[in-house]
């Protein structure tokens, strides 16, 4: 099978022209980020965790199918319903004919194997009401403690966001080939283990929720940075992480303070969307946002998170980043930004989380309150920097330091390097119009 991006790319090929542009791309997109989610949760629960692909390859079929239906005449007035039936229709095939070679959920697996009860089964079992539970499910299944941390997160964001692999790659700062071989593992760990599909509870559902925020945080932060995509920011993936997160509010097993936090980290940040990019695409960077073009109802939905996180007694990185991005937001200007208690935020971040990239964002508020030198300084005094030195950030901010600092030639290499580095257009023409 493709990667979901090439499918996407065929599929919107396929029927571009046949129906309104804008609405015939969008339904595409959607579909495949937001209903294949929901169709591998509930067959999942049917072919169970060892046969994932099963479901994977059953999800493509259906899509397949509605690309060559629907260019034939209209989109149906609900797509998601008539995805089921197709997937319903698709999943009873596949088991017709593997029935004999596979063992399917250990719940129902002798009910799918009787003509008597195979099609009421999968009725039954692979239904819309029941997609809230399922996907809570899948969460936690892909988040088992036999696989490793980079795997769980690689493998949900794969199954139940619907991301690439190049785009998994870019949010771990890794190679596409290491994702490939951590999906593999994934699905290997799955069958050798018979790792089964539910929610944990107790000490394991804690170290689970951990590795599914982990998840969620990496969809959205691919909606406000995309990595593949020819616009900077990709709002309905954005939605589509405050979606998962909220459904985890949905149960009282999962409502946690820390997603409590993180959802107040996503609504502050995603309420600047607007004022990120002009017309043109081209990215406006923080200082020369137009304030008046931010969501304060999304800034006020974020705070009022905020406020149920702090209910807890821990405090997690994720309260942290809110913390910082509500400093951000209730400044009037940027230069009435709380500077100082930025820094001492950051510098908590750090002690709770001391990687490479938390201690370059600080670097960049040093620069604020001590200026360039000391914030050049600061960054080459980064433990462990060679960690991310394919991460394009790192030259893009040490370039707007030496140009701060009046060290015109070491900035426009550094810039070329960042352009080098990143395979989004807009933050290329950004990088190359500093050079000017």
């Amino acid at each position: 099978m493709t990667g979901s991006r090439l499918f996407i790319r065929k599929l919107d090929h396929k029927i571009n022209g046949l129906s309104s542009g804008s609405f015939i791309h969008q339904t595409v997109d959607h579909l495949f980020r937001h209903e294949s989610g929901k169709l591998i949760a509930s067959l999942t629960k049917v072919f169970g965790p060892h046969n994932i692909e099963l479901a994977e390859d059953v999800v493509q079929d259906t899509l397949l199918k509605a690309m060559h239906t629907w260019k034939m005449g209209s989109i149906p007035d609900n797509p998601t319903a008539w995805l089921f039936t197709v997937a319903k229709n698709k999943a009873i095939d596949v088991i017709r004919k593997q029935k004999r070679q596979k063992e399917f959920a250990d719940n129902i697996s002798h009910l799918l194997k009787s003509e008597y009860t195979l099609s009421a089964t999968i009725n039954d079992i692979v239904s819309a009401g029941e997609i809230e539970d399922d996907q809570l499910r899948m969460m936690f299944t892909c988040c088992h403690p036999s696989l490793s941390t980079e795997s769980q997160v690689a493998l949900i964001l794969k199954t139940l966001c619907g991301f690439s692999v190049a785009e998994i790659a870019k949010s771990f700062i890794c190679a596409v080939d290491t994702i490939d071989k951590r999906l593999y593992r994934a699905k290997l760990q799955f069958r050798e283990n018979k790792i089964a599909y539910e929610i944990p509870s107790g000490n394991e559902l804690e170290q689970r929720l951990e590795n599914v925020l982990t998840a969620i945080y990496l969809l959205f932060n691919e909606g406000y940075n995309s990595a593949q995509h020819a616009e900077l920011v990709r709002k309905e993936l954005q939605d589509e992480a405050i979606r998962l997160a909220e459904l985890l509010l949905k149960n009282n097993i999962t409502a946690k303070p820390q997603v409590y936090a993180l959802l107040s980290l996503m609504c502050v940040t995603a309420a600047r969307n607007k004022a990120r990019v002009d017309n043109k695409g081209n990215i406006i960077l923080l200082q020369q946002q137009n304030r008046n073009l931010w969501n304060n109802e999304l800034i006020a939905r974020g705070i009022n998170y905020m406020e149920e996180a702090a209910s807890g007694e821990t405090i997690t990185t994720y309260h942290v980043e809110a913390m910082i991005a509500c400093e951000y937001v209730m400044a009037n200007t940027y230069e009435q930004t709380n500077w100082p208690a930025i820094l001492r935020y950051y510098d908590v971040l750090y002690r709770l989380k001391p990687t490479p990239v938390v201690a370059l964002n600080r670097a960049v508020i040093i620069s604020e309150l001590d200026g360039p030198e000391a914030a050049i300084e600061a960054v080459h005094s980064i433990p462990g920097i060679n960690a991310i030195k394919n991460y394009y950030l790192l030259p893009s901010i040490l370039g707007e330091l030496h140009k701060k600092a009046g060290h015109i030639d070491e900035a426009n290499q550094y810039f070329r390097e960042a352009a080098d580095l990143t395979s989004n257009e807009s933050e290329k023409k950004l990088l190359f119009d500093k050079m000017k």
